[in-house]
């Protein structure tokens, strides 16, 4: 009776090592976009009022990880019986992705009135600016969707082969990474300037180190929230390009002496930018039907 338990236990440890290498081994291929989620993330979490970061950042979080409760079994499910639907799924998820990707490079060629956005924004009362914080943390768990959906993809065909509580135990390790250690990281960064006061607070006039330390923060802030904007951006039209890229196999072999990370970025902006124009004209032409009606 004892040995049995204790070879049950061995079997367990066994078993839970072979989920922490391959679940290492899944965090690896992933950490591209991986890191593309943080960056595009971070961007997302940013431009709040400082007493409402935490709260908004709290949200999509909460977001997020439902995000990965609802695409997990549905992932596991599609992979068995229909396998092709992921591909669709996955083209659909680079279009939207290449979309916002370039819409940003668009309005920062083509601003809207800045006038007109001041005048806007001292006309919202307090709801209004709530519903537009709304719409902004829903942006943010769209996005962490589609991009979840390319962290988990990416897991499983780490693990194609294995055993079907294998796969599910890895990629559930794998997504939940995805989303405490991202969204940790993302709240470090958005609160570096509260952690900078502090510090200026704490050192009181006195203590030259902290004084430092603090003010390093507060000014790094904007100057790192910046670099994050042009990095998740970047990362939509890597991640869009790279999805691409890998559905159309023969077009490597077409243009292998362009570098296959200049490719992606090429493949995401033009693909982009073409749905961009779409959606322009798609609401021109809403607009003309509505002045005529």
């Amino acid at each position: 009776m004892a040995s049995g338990f204790f070879a049950l236990l061995d079997d367990i440890a066994l078993l839970m090592d072979d989920v922490a290498t391959m679940s290492k081994m899944a965090t690896k291929k992933t950490a591209g976009i991986l890191g593309d989620d943080l960056a595009v993330n971070a961007e997302k979490a940013s431009g709040f009022v400082s007493s409402r970061e935490l709260p908004v950042l709290w949200a999509i979080t909460k977001g997020s990880a439902l995000n990965k409760v609802i695409i997990l079994p549905i992932a596991f499910l599609l992979s068995y019986f229909l396998p092709w639907l992921i591909t669709v799924i996955l083209i659909l998820g680079g279009l939207y992705l290449a979309y916002e990707g370039a819409e940003k490079i668009y309005e920062y060629f083509f601003p809207h009135a800045p006038a007109k956005k001041v005048e806007a924004f001292k006309e919202l009362s307090e709801t209004e600016i709530l519903a537009l914080e709304k719409g902004k943390i829903k942006s943010a768990i769209v996005t962490d969707f589609i991009l979840s959906v390319e962290i988990i993809i990416i897991a499983m065909g780490t693990v194609v082969g294995e055993d079907f509580w294998m796969q599910v135990m890895v990629v559930s390790v794998v997504a939940f990474i995805a989303t405490v250690g991202v969204y940790g990281i993302v709240a470090l960064i958005v609160r570096m300037d509260e952690a900078g006061y502090k510090l200026i607070q704490w050192s009181d006039g006195r203590n030259k180190i902290l004084q430092s330390v603090g003010t390093l923060l507060v000014k790094a802030l904007p100057r790192v929230i910046q670099f994050l904007a042009v990095v998740g951006t970047l990362a939509l039209l890597l991640v869009s390009g790279g999805i691409f890229s890998h559905q159309l196999p023969a077009l490597h072999h077409a243009v292998d002496f362009i570098p296959s990370m200049l490719l992606d970025f090429l493949l995401g902006l033009i693909v982009g930018l073409l749905c961009v124009f779409v959606v322009n004209v798609f609401n021109k032409i809403a607009k003309k039907d509505k002045v005529t009606q």
